[in-house]
C-alpha cells in the first residue's frame, strides 16, 4: 500500500507543471559566447561621420582627401560654384573676412567672427607696414587649418607626400611625430600660400558645415483671422 502511495506521489510530481519550472530555474546558464571582431565594428565617429567598412576598434581610420586642391582657386563646377567664387573673391580682397567666416563656421558658434577678424586685421596691417608682406597673420591663422584637418580626418601634407613619393615614411610610424610634422606643414602652408590655404579651407567648410547663423530657431508669426460676417437665419 505504501509503495502504491509513493508511486502515485512520484507520478503527481512528474505531472506537476511547477516542477519543471523549478528545475529550469536551477539549471546553470551556459557561458556567454565570446563576440567576434565583427561585433565591434564602429558605425559612426564622435562627429557623426560614417566609418569606412572594415574598420575595427584599435585600427586607424583611413584619411580622407580634401574636396579641392590648394591651387583650385575657382573651385569645382558643382552646386557650390557660386560659393567658390565668393570664397575666391574674399580671399583676394579681404582675407580677414574669409578667415573670420571660416573660424565661425568651424566653431559653430555665432559671434566668434569679430573675435578672430579684428586680431587678424591688426596683424595683417602691422606685417604689411613693417615688413612689406603679410608675415604675422599666418602665425595667428594656421591653427584653424590644423583644427579643420583633425575634425574631419583629412589627409595632411606629410601623408600626401608619403603617398605620392614616399619621402616622409619615417614620420608616419609614430603618431606624435606625424602630428608635429603635419602642424609644421600647416604653418608653412599658411606662410607661403596663405590666401590659397584660406580659400581651400573655406571651400571645404562650406561643403561640410552650414553657417551657424542658419541654425537659428524659426520665428512663429501669428496671423489674425479675417473678419467674419454674421449671417441672418432664414
Amino acid at each position: 500500500m505504501a509503495d502504491n502511495n509513493k508511486q502515485s506521489d512520484n507520478n503527481h510530481d512528474e505531472a506537476s507543471p511547477l516542477l519543471h519550472q523549478h528545475q529550469h530555474q536551477h539549471q546553470p546558464k551556459a557561458p556567454p559566447v565570446p563576440q567576434s571582431p565583427q561585433d565591434f565594428l564602429l558605425g559612426w565617429t564622435a562627429d557623426g561621420h560614417p566609418v569606412p567598412h572594415g574598420s575595427v576598434v584599435g585600427q586607424p581610420m583611413s584619411r580622407s582627401p580634401w574636396n579641392s586642391s590648394i591651387c583650385a582657386c575657382l573651385g569645382q563646377n558643382d552646386d557650390f560654384c557660386s560659393s567658390d567664387l565668393e570664397v575666391c573673391l574674399l580671399g583676394s580682397v579681404a582675407p580677414c573676412v574669409l578667415y573670420g567666416s571660416n573660424v565661425e563656421r568651424l566653431g559653430s558658434t555665432p559671434g566668434t567672427f569679430v573675435n578672430h577678424c579684428l586680431p587678424y586685421s591688426g596683424l595683417y596691417v602691422i606685417g604689411n607696414s613693417c615688413f612689406g608682406w603679410n608675415c604675422l597673420a599666418p602665425l595667428f591663422s594656421y591653427p584653424s587649418r590644423t583644427a579643420l584637418r583633425r575634425r574631419f580626418n583629412l589627409e595632411g601634407s606629410c601623408e600626401a607626400l608619403n603617398r605620392s613619393c614616399g619621402c616622409c615614411g619615417s614620420f608616419m610610424e609614430d603618431e606624435a611625430q606625424r602630428e608635429q610634422c603635419e602642424s609644421a606643414c600647416d604653418l608653412a602652408t599658411h606662410v607661403f600660400c596663405h590666401v590659397c590655404a584660406l580659400c581651400q579651407e573655406g571651400r571645404e567648410l562650406r561643403r561640410r558645415l552650414p553657417h551657424p547663423g542658419f541654425n537659428a530657431q524659426p520665428v512663429l508669426v501669428m496671423i489674425p483671422p479675417g473678419e467674419q460676417a454674421m449671417g441672418r437665419a432664414a
